[in-house]
């Protein structure tokens, strides 16, 4: 915080990310220090690095592996923030993918798109696309790109994964959405998408919204404030996007994973119930985290809730399933008593019959 800030009078509060002055400075309430990248973590054995000179600037997270020329899945992540703060290189940001690329056996490439207000929106939207580009033009013999190394030596092509979290799950929607109809060099498709407590708006409130979605519009109109259709834009309300776009959407199978305390949950279950309503092929899941609020995965990867949360991801990226049996759908809830407890459903978009399965310390009980 600058010297005079207290005095200075502000124009907008965008708490906890920005304060804007009425005499045009800003100040930006949450830093991200550089951390460093390790060669083989002593805890995970988890090895990471960044590459600066790409496209745009990512750090890649590969997990301890004994086949020198193994081919795991890729899961490219996009961070928190409101499109204001967050930074891959950030302390935060490698306990949280360290752990992940751990839990679920992939090939994190975490992309540090552009921020606001130095680059207003699309600027994140178009470093993203620009940056999964990249990364799939890997998989192409000729190619202009300088090829790194772990990419081309331990990526499969053929499991490619979006991950985001709140901002950055809107990001991974938006690129999986345009990516239905612009081909990914290779011709590559992605095989799943994960969104971690999905930021999406809407004009129209949904039952169970609460003021902090009224604070999620302000910070969208300060990021985007030209975008056509303002807060019904279908960048940030997938809601007023039609049932035939939405069917399309590029990817091959859909986990939606909300908190319980998180203001943005009401909207990402609402999301997933209109992708298995809209005719969409793949599978839809849901998973929530019971007790948790907003991004708490992030903050604490290594607490009970989030280790599950990782489970289900995994669970998500290594299953072969793209589609429930048509006429089923089911509901699981896994957990502990008294400790943390994770709500699974998956559904398709026809359904007859229900199987519910409740799973608790050492036993299994068919309801």
């Amino acid at each position: 915080m600058s010297s005079n800030a207290a005095t200075r009078e502000v124009a907008e509060d965008l708490s906890p990310f920005l304060k804007i002055y009425t005499d045009g400075t800003y100040e930006r309430l949450i830093e991200s220090p550089y951390f460093p990248p390790v060669i083989k973590d002593p805890t995970t054995g988890v090895s990471s690095k960044d590459v600066t000179d790409a496209a745009i600037p990512v750090r890649i997270f590969l997990p301890e592996i004994t086949d020198p020329n193994k081919k795991i899945p890729i899961l490219i992540h996009f961070h928190a923030g409101g499109f204001i703060v967050g930074s891959i290189f950030s302390a935060n940001d490698f306990k949280y993918l360290n752990a992940l690329s751990s839990a679920t056996k992939t090939l994190i490439i975490a992309v540090e798109y552009r921020l606001v207000p130095e680059h207003f929106l699309p600027a994140a939207y178009e470093d993203s696309e620009a940056a999964v580009n990249w990364i799939c033009s890997h998989a192409l013999e000729k190619t202009q790109i300088q090829k790194d190394l772990w990419i081309s030596t331990h990526g499969d092509f053929s499991k490619i994964f979006i991950q985001g979290d709140s901002s950055g799950s809107n990001i991974s929607y938006n690129l999986t959405m345009r990516f239905s109809s612009i081909p990914l060099p290779g011709n590559l498709k992605i095989s799943g998408l994960i969104l971690t407590h999905p930021g999406f708006c809407s004009s129209i409130p949904i039952a169970g919204d609460s003021d902090g979605d009224l604070h999620l519009r302000k910070i969208w109109t300060y990021c985007f404030p030209n975008v056509p259709g303002g807060i019904d834009s279908p960048y940030i309300n997938p809601f007023f996007v039609d049932d035939a776009s939405l069917s399309a959407m590029g990817c091959s199978k859909l986990l939606v994973a909300v908190a319980e305390n998180d203001t943005l949950k009401v909207k990402g279950l609402a999301f997933a119930e209109r992708m298995k309503k809209c005719g969409y092929p793949g599978s839809v899941e849901t998973v929530e985290s019971y007790g948790e609020g907003h991004c708490f995965h992030v903050s604490d990867p290594h607490g009970e809730n989030a280790k599950i949360l990782f489970g289900k991801f995994s669970e998500f990226i290594n299953s072969e399933k793209t589609r429930e049996h048509k006429g089923s759908w089911r509901r699981i809830l896994v957990g502990m008593i008294h400790q943390c407890k994770i709500l699974i459903t998956s559904y398709s978009c026809c359904c007859n019959k229900s199987v519910k399965r409740r799973i608790h310390e050492g036993g299994l009980c068919t309801m």
